[in-house]
């Protein structure tokens, strides 16, 4: 997930959350397990991305306040939704990321 992570910008959570699926975790649990388990990866990708001057200061400074806002609610609202409303906005996601991908 670490190298998917630091190719795809995050996206080590569409390969973790299918995988902890069929390892028999429930949606909720495999999104708040595979979120768990990209932070630390993220940081790294960030400091790399950073000290090679990929991403310019004052972006990733609002960005990453950001992200850090969207995390905080994403996780309140994760806790909140059903499995299967889970299962279909990862899906939704997931195909809208690869249809924007496509053209």
């Amino acid at each position: 997930m670490g190298v998917a992570n630091g190719l795809f910008g995050g996206g080590g959570g569409m390969i973790a959350v299918p995988v902890l699926k069929a390892a028999g975790r429930s949606a909720p649990s495999a999104h708040a397990t595979a979120i768990a388990v990209i932070l630390p990866a993220s940081i790294a990708s960030a400091a790399v991305y950073l000290l090679h001057g990929f991403i310019p200061l004052a972006l990733f400074l609002p960005v990453a306040l950001g992200v850090l806002l969207g995390g905080f609610l994403g996780a309140k609202l994760l806790a909140r939704a059903s499995a299967s409303a889970v299962t279909i906005a990862f899906a939704a996601l997931m195909l809208a990321a690869g249809l924007r991908m496509l053209f």
